[in-house]
């Protein structure tokens, strides 16, 4: 995991990292170094030239961690708004989703097969530390898991239903999104209680699946504060 934001916010949420690494560069970073100050347990320091052949990305902060991956959560989210996502294959995407689930105060995200891995390199940055504020449930079946679920299930797509700014937000929902191309499946559609979908100028065909995310999830949020 490379990033001081993302070490920062691990260490805050969850615990010490297994292991600290650090460049020669950066050691030279001054946010890096007070950083370090009071973690001098477990820390590596290595060349450059090597942290930039173990680091996962392609561009090296400067500083890495190892970190233990959580556990699959298996309890189903049967309280509480949750995100479902269907096969989103985009790694930009689902770390989107995921910092953004995190941001409108979502607790649960359940990934059906298909999805990109939450835990990669690329999904990891992009969620810039959303993960450590959420339960992700990997590679589930999520009409199973939605079979007893109490709250509302909302179906999001481009054009067909009703329009988000117009529907019923009230209380938990169980939020669906699909693939990039080609949405939700049928057999996961057929669980929504109501299919949503957002206005938009009508020469636009539709949105990037985390744009979507966003303002489905943040109009809930705005209305449960008013």
């Amino acid at each position: 995991m490379d990033g001081l934001h993302l070490v920062q916010t691990y260490v805050q949420r969850v615990r010490t990292p297994e292991l600290l690494l650090v460049s020669e560069h950066g050691l030279r970073q001054r946010e890096i170094v007070e950083f370090l100050r009071e973690r001098e347990t477990n820390l590596v320091v290595l060349s450059d030239s090597l942290f930039g052949d173990i680091s996962p990305v392609e561009t090296p902060s400067g500083i890495a961690a190892v970190i233990a991956l959580p556990a699959h959560a298996t309890q189903r989210p049967m309280n509480g708004s949750c995100v479902v996502l269907d096969a989103v294959q985009d790694s930009g995407n689902v770390g989107s989703i995921l910092r953004t689930a995190a941001a409108a105060g979502i607790g649960d995200v359940l990934l059906a097969q298909g999805c990109a891995q939450p835990w990669s390199p690329r999904v990891l940055r992009a969620g810039m530390g959303g993960h450590f504020f959420l339960r992700i449930h990997e590679c589930v079946d999520p009409v199973k898991w939605l079979a007893d679920y109490r709250g509302r299930i909302l179906a999001t797509g481009a054009r067909n239903g009703r329009s988000l700014f117009e529907a019923d937000l009230c209380g938990p929902i169980a939020w669906l999104f699909g693939a990039e191309g080609g949405g939700l499946s049928a057999r996961l559609r057929r669980m929504a209680h109501d299919s949503i979908y957002i206005p938009m100028h009508s020469d636009l065909e539709s949105l990037n699946v985390a744009a979507a995310a966003a303002i489905c999830l943040f109009e809930a949020r705005r209305r449960r504060l008013c």
